[in-house]
């Protein structure tokens, strides 16, 4: 058994290693008026809060639903999860 996390989206719990972290993108600057681009962490090892997703997009349309997402990183504004999808195949 490994460290256990908990989906944003199903809100079902899942050993770390089969979900992804989303974390906000470390380099965007806070002046502009963009949304905030959220970036799959695939090693799991940058810095600040995550939210954890299984690798599936209907997981991914229940967390932008439940708006589940900004909530678990604490995070104000729009937020862009273009990246995200790309990276689910999307």
């Amino acid at each position: 058994m490994g460290p256990v996390r908990t989906c944003v989206g199903c809100r079902g719990r899942d050993q770390r290693s089969a979900l992804l972290r989303l974390v906000l993108d470390p380099v965007h600057d806070d002046d502009v008026a963009e949304p905030q681009r959220i970036i799959v962490d695939v090693r799991a090892c940058l810095p600040g809060r995550g939210a954890w997703v299984h690798p599936e997009p209907r997981c991914l349309e229940l967390a932008e639903r439940r708006r589940a997402v900004p909530r678990a990183l604490r995070a104000d504004g729009p937020l862009d999860l273009s990246e995200v999808r790309a990276h689910l195949g999307q």
